[in-house]
């Protein structure tokens, strides 16, 4: 059965290694600010970077939470992440399995 909602979102973290998007996402989940986090390897990014055309390895961060939280999000990857303008967007999750979306409520705060 589908719950819908506006209050959920899935945020996106374009991080430089594994091991820095492990960080973040213990930081983020330990701080209760994101209820859980997938890292997805391989992720090639083709992209413009001060006027050039760049292209680099990343690995991917989506992280399900409240849309209360996404501003502290923000503070903490900036804090621990290693570039400049870090990639840090959210997505409105329009509908859910409602219990999934209780166990976000549960776990985020």
């Amino acid at each position: 059965m589908l719950y819908k909602t506006t209050g959920y979102i899935a945020v996106f973290i374009a991080a430089a290694s594994y091991k820095q998007a492990k960080k973040i996402g213990f930081a983020l989940v330990s701080q209760r600010l994101v209820a859980c986090i997938n890292i997805v390897r391989g992720i090639d990014s083709v992209f413009r970077w001060r006027g050039k055309l760049d292209n680099a390895k990343e690995v991917l961060l989506i992280c399900k939470t409240k849309a209360s939280c996404f501003s502290k999000i923000v503070k903490i990857v900036k804090k621990n992440h290693s570039y400049e303008v870090p990639e840090i967007i959210s997505l409105p999750i329009i509908a859910g399995n409602k219990d999934y979306l209780k166990w976000i409520d549960e776990s985020v705060g």
